[in-house]
């Protein structure tokens, strides 16, 4: 079980790096962009990963779980860069 939980936080970890490289790198006013680039990246890679798990025993749990932190990831870094933007 441990092993399911590090490919998870392997996704969350991800789109913590990628809400940090956006809101270094990205051109003002073009973070959602990234941030929706971001989004597809984790998508790809949680699939990636469970499928290279090949254990079908909790797939849709796990897929689920890494999705849904990196959308809560990626949410709390739009509304950090909206708030920046009001600055």
């Amino acid at each position: 079980m441990k092993w399911q939980w590090r490919s998870v936080g392997l996704v969350w970890a991800f789109a913590v790096v990628c809400s940090v490289l956006t809101g270094t790198l990205a051109a003002p006013g073009r973070s959602l962009v990234w941030i929706g680039l971001s989004l597809a990246g984790c998508t790809i890679g949680t699939l990636s990963i469970q499928l290279a798990t090949g254990q079908k025993e909790g797939y849709v749990h796990r897929v689920t779980l890494s999705l849904v932190g990196a959308v809560v990831v990626l949410a709390a870094a739009t509304g950090i860069f909206a708030l920046a933007g009001l600055l």
